[in-house]
This record gives C-alpha cells, structure tokens and sequence, in this order.
C-alpha cells in the first residue's frame, strides 16, 4: 500500500483520536457547570452531544488502535506488528472476562454501557483495542531505553518497563474513568480511591505477559529512533493528559494524587525513553518482514 496514503491515513486518525478526547472532556468536565447552556441547546444540538458521549467512548480507542496499527506496519512491518496486536488483544481480554467474572486478576468491577458493545456481555469490544495500543506504544518506548544493552537484561528490562509504563497509566486513567465518568463500576472498595491495590498488580502482570509473548514471537529485537517514536509518544501523553483532565474536573474528589503520579512515574520516564532513543537507528525496511 501506498507510504503517503499511510502516513495521511495515520495523521487523520491520531487527530479523530485527540479530538474524540477532547470532545469527551468538553461533553464529562466543562458542560456539566454549563447547566443553562445545555437547556439552550436546540434539538440538532443536543442528539450531536447525545451521540458523542454515547459513541466518544468507542471511538476514541478504535482511532488509537487504527493508528498505531498502521504506524507499526510503517517503522516494524506488518509481521510483528500483528504478532503484537493478536497476544494483546487475546490475552487481555481474556484477562478482562476473567477479571469481570471472578474478580481476578484486577479486583471485582462491572462495565457500564459507555465503551460499546460487550464480548460475552461483560467487556466492551474496545478494551482489548486499548490495552494494544497503548502496550504497544509503551513497549517501544521502553525498548528504547535499552537498545543497547545486550544479553538477557536487553530483553527482560523493556518488558518490565513498558508493562511499569502500561501501569502508570492506569494510576491516572483508573479513578478517572470509574469515579469521574463511571465507565466502569468497582464492586468493592480498596485504598486507592476505593479500588483494590490488587488491580494495578493485575495491569502490569497483564502487560507483562502480552508483552512478552509478543517478544518471543518476534524472536528479533527492533531499534528505532526518535522521529519513528514520536507518535508513540504523543498518543501515550494525549491518553495520560485525557486522563488528567478528567481527574482534575471530578466533582466529588479531589485526584491530584493520581494525576501527579500518573505522570510521574508514566509521562516522564515515556519522554526520557523517547530522547534515548536518539536519531541516529536504523530506519527498518517493513518490505524486509
């Protein structure tokens, strides 16, 4: 397929992707203290609003997987770039129907109807989608952290920390997501603004595991630069920002310790990941896969 064609198509969705956020913050944060505006708005107005917050939610993710998908086509090719986005997609949602089931690995919790249509009726379509394209972006930012560390360490130290990365997401996204918006329900409290502990063990040890399937089916590693990293990054710090956004907008609660570790411990070390990467690696031909 055409590069340019790719490369417009990618542009156009990390763009719906950022905008889909955006649209949800303006509709979950901002219209909610606008009470007068949202009784003025004429009927048109109102089945728009209707429509992105019932669909924004799917939407978002489904742009974000599009476009890290075909990304990973253009920097990795389409070999690994599909032997990453199978494990994650199937070992995460085979986390997540366990987790919604049983309660392990992340705690007892219940999807609302806000992510779309549920697999087996308990997890949205979307979650998988999710759980690959921000792993996926975290691995290899984490990888370029340790390109050039050789032996085991080189392989077992970007598992760790693209899964530590994946994690910290979740620090932010978590209460923001189930208290600010309630797009998914906890069915019993922990001490982290009332969610188990347990839960953060159950995302790294789930992103440690795709990852490392992912890893092992590529049998090689890949060395990438700065430029082939950029929209990685930025679609991790858009979805840590979206995030902290509607965290800082909650109502009934104050999450400035969520959103400062989210960032902390994710969104600074994703940006020194991305600077070690450098400029200077090799560029991979995806025809070679």
């Amino acid at each position: 397929m055409n590069s340019q064609f790719l490369t417009v198509s990618k542009t156009a969705l990390v763009a719906l992707h950022i905008f889909s956020m955006l649209f949800g913050l303006y509709g979950m944060v901002i219209l909610p203290r606008m009470p007068d505006f949202m009784n003025s708005l004429p009927p048109v107005g109102q089945q728009i609003y209707d429509f992105g917050m019932s669909r924004g939610g799917a939407a978002y993710i489904i742009f974000g997987a599009l476009a890290l998908v075909i990304h990973g086509v253009q920097i990795i090719g389409l070999r690994k770039t599909m032997l990453f986005f199978i494990p994650a997609c199937l070992i995460s949602l085979a986390s997540e129907l366990l987790g919604t089931s049983t309660g392990f690995p992340f705690g007892a919790y219940t999807y609302t109807e806000g992510l779309g249509f549920k697999i087996a009726g308990l997890v949205p379509f979307t979650i998988p989608l999710s759980w690959f394209y921000i792993g996926f972006s975290t691995y290899l930012l984490s990888r370029a952290a340790f390109q050039e560390v050789r032996g085991i360490w080189g392989v077992v130290a970007p598992l760790l920390l693209g899964a530590w990365l994946l994690t910290a997401w979740d620090l932010v996204l978590d209460p923001a997501m189930s208290i600010a918006s309630s797009f998914w329900v906890w069915l019993e409290s922990g001490p982290f603004f009332g969610m188990p502990i347990q839960n953060f063990a159950g995302w790294f040890g789930t992103g440690l595991v795709f990852m490392a399937v992912a890893r092992w089916l590529w049998k090689t590693d890949v060395t990438l630069n700065r430029d082939q990293l950029a929209l990685p990054l930025v679609v991790y710090t858009a979805n840590i920002l979206f995030a902290v956004a509607l965290s800082l907008g909650a109502l009934d609660i104050d999450l400035r310790i969520p959103v400062a570790m989210g960032l902390l411990l994710g969104q600074v070390p994703a940006c020194v990941c991305w600077w070690l990467a450098g400029n200077k690696a090799p560029v991979l031909d995806p025809a070679a896969e």
